[in-house]
């Protein structure tokens, strides 16, 4: 692996999918000396960062999340977009995620010149989704891709970690399920800037229809985060290519309405903070953790702690002191 960062920033400039592959991985590296490296071909993209619009995309189990992103893929690839995908599974820490695996459930948008399909691992924390995820969108940008869209399993806390990156988050739903809520948590919904019910199409038509009402009235009860967007609840069909133009629609309103108010930008702002306090409060855990004297205290207090002789709290708080230590000596 080269180390000339001037051969990533131009290499992913030019859109060289080749290099661009490399300088993912690069940033994925967890060798410090790739870590240093990674930083400075970022500070050399940095500039031509910021331009695409950055959505992201998550569904309760079921819901046909990659089938509808390839169709969504598709159609903006047909209307001349780039568009890059970063699948994050928090689920791959050990393995990594698969390449081939987000390949095949997407057969026919990898196939696309003008789309690019990339597993973004987590490694062991959220923080970790944040960092990485976070720092391959931008890659993603600078190398020309007008649409990055940020795909994340399941519904929970990862989900609010996808949210903090990006413009625009879409949260995909069934109809027919029984309960129309799904046990959908109210703080997914109050993130959500649109609802779309996939697999309309069929017998399941008229139930999508009766549950697009039934969430209307549930995202009614709810404050928009914005005065100037109210989240609509979509139809759609992957399987019919139904409904995949007017929520893209949904999303383009949504950008000119806080382009022009300025929320777009602040909320950029904001997220770029919120993203350096959780590298700082990583960082200092990592370093925390990695001690010496803390790992051997650490090891004995997790003995004293399952035993019943000392309390978590007390554990806690003896650990915390002995980071004073460490850091004032």
């Amino acid at each position: 692996m080269t180390t000339d960062s001037a051969y990533y920033v131009e290499g992913v400039l030019r859109a060289d999918r080749r290099v661009l592959a490399r300088a993912i991985t690069l940033i994925e590296s967890s060798n410090h000396a790739h870590h240093e490296l990674a930083g400075k071909v970022l500070e050399g993209l940095l500039p031509y960062t910021g331009k695409s619009v950055r959505l992201g995309i998550t569904g309760v189990p079921g819901v046909g999340k990659s089938t509808f992103i390839e169709s969504l893929g598709m159609f903006l690839v047909d209307n001349d977009k780039k568009v890059a995908v970063l699948a994050v599974d928090p689920s791959s820490s050990r393995s990594g995620g698969s390449i081939m695996a987000d390949k095949t459930r997407m057969e026919k948008l990898s196939t696309r010149r003008d789309a690019f399909i990339r597993p973004s691992p987590s490694g062991a924390t959220l923080g970790g989704v944040s960092r990485k995820t976070r720092e391959t969108m931008l890659i993603c940008e600078a190398a020309g891709f007008d649409v990055v869209i940020v795909e994340t399993v399941g519904v929970g806390q990862n989900e609010i970690t996808v949210s903090s990156m990006v413009d625009f988050f879409l949260v995909l739903m069934l109809a027919g399920a029984g309960d129309e809520l799904q046990g959908i948590k109210r703080g997914v919904l109050e993130l959500a800037d649109a609802l779309a019910i996939n697999k309309a199409d069929g017998d399941n038509l008229d139930r999508a229809m009766r549950a697009k009402r039934t969430y209307e009235t549930a995202m009614h009860m709810l404050s928009p985060a914005s005065p100037n967007w109210s989240p609509p609840v979509l139809v759609c069909s992957s399987l019919e290519d139904t409904g995949i133009s007017e929520i893209w629609k949904a999303v383009m309103i949504h950008r000119d309405r806080l382009t022009e108010s300025g929320e777009i930008a602040a909320m950029r702002k904001e997220q770029a903070v919120h993203w350096m306090k959780a590298l700082v409060e990583d960082g200092i855990r990592d370093k925390f953790l990695k001690n010496e004297v803390v790992k051997k205290e650490l090891s004995r207090l997790f003995v004293t702690v399952g035993e019943g002789k000392v309390t978590p709290t007390a554990a806690a708080e003896e650990l915390l002191l002995l980071l004073d230590k460490i850091a004032f000596a």
